[in-house]
């Protein structure tokens, strides 16, 4: 049961099937669709949204998952330097 809840749960974070159209998935619409300035405020955004609604949620727990995964996906996008320019 463990692996099997896992796997759901991991599919609701990384890839939610509800998010995907034909072959494209709604994050990187989103992409195609702002300036980078523009795409990284909205990550930042969606972080905060999860952080700040997972205590209510029936899974709180996969809600800090989603979190993660759009600070990870914000740090993607930044260069590889931590100097600004």
């Amino acid at each position: 049961m463990g692996s099997n809840l896992t796997a759901t749960m991991k599919d609701n974070v990384n890839h939610p099937p509800h998010y995907t159209k034909g072959n494209i998935e709604c994050i990187d619409g989103i992409k195609a669709s702002m300036s980078h300035n523009e795409y990284l405020g909205y990550l930042k955004g969606a972080v905060m949204k999860y952080l700040w609604r997972y205590q209510y949620k029936s899974k709180p727990k996969e809600d800090i998952r989603k979190a993660i995964w759009y600070l990870q996906r914000l740090e993607q996008e930044l260069p590889d330097t931590d100097e600004r320019t």
